[in-house]
């Protein structure tokens, strides 16, 4: 399985060491290269409906923008994690503060080190792009969410300003397609709840399936 970079290019085969040297020597500017998505991130988490003392885990947190905003959603006795694959990402997160507003764990999201239906919700900026086996990956974070816990996809810009941004074209197997998205997420565990791209925001939300219905849903 190859992998894309944040540039849309392809890597031969999914390096972990690779994927952490590409966001390592980004970690240190990360924030200072898109300081107002701040607003958007709490759109998102917002549309996410969390109640307080929830348990959420924001995948892939980089440098943690979204963190703040959940903790706000879940409270002081909800439970926030951040995970992502890259230290020095994670050291810019301490850096910001953001270890107050949830746990950092460095984690791949292959491989997650959270109990079964131990979640509520999984929140996920610009991380489905980055996931070497997508249909396994997804299944994973399906795992770690109780049947009707939620899933947000989310980037604070839509497929084709982002391409337009990274100067490359979008393509028929874009994930992030609707019509690729959808059965992906059926086939993973999650049935799509509603879909947004815009040019200011991608926001895809799923529910949890219990196994019943991901099984009805593979068959169909």
């Amino acid at each position: 399985m190859s992998e894309k970079d944040g540039r849309g290019r392809q890597f031969k085969e999914y390096d972990p060491a690779r994927v952490q040297e590409f966001f390592a020597v980004r970690a240190a500017d990360w924030d200072s290269r898109f300081p107002d998505d701040g607003p958007a991130y709490e759109a998102a988490v917002a549309e996410l409906g969390l109640r307080p003392g929830a348990a959420v885990l924001d995948a892939g947190c980089g440098t943690g923008r979204a963190l703040p905003a959940l903790r706000a959603a879940v409270g002081a006795d909800g439970l926030v994690v951040g995970a992502d694959l890259t230290a020095e990402m994670l050291d810019a997160a301490a850096e910001a503060g953001r270890d107050r507003a949830g746990q950092l764990v460095r984690a791949d999201v292959s491989r997650l080190p959270i109990r079964t239906g131990s979640l509520d919700a999984v929140f996920a900026a610009g991380l489905i792009a980055h996931l070497p086996q997508p249909a396994e990956n997804l299944r994973e974070l399906a795992r770690v969410v109780r049947p009707g816990g939620q899933l947000a996809l989310f980037h604070p810009i839509g497929r084709a300003a982002l391409a337009a941004r990274q100067g490359r074209q979008l393509t028929s197997d874009d994930l992030r397609e609707e019509a690729n998205l959808r059965p992906l997420l059926a086939s993973s565990g999650w049935h799509m709840m509603s879909y947004v791209d815009e040019d200011t925001r991608f926001l895809a939300r799923a529910v949890r399936q219990d196994s019943a219905d991901h099984t009805r849903n593979a068959r169909a």
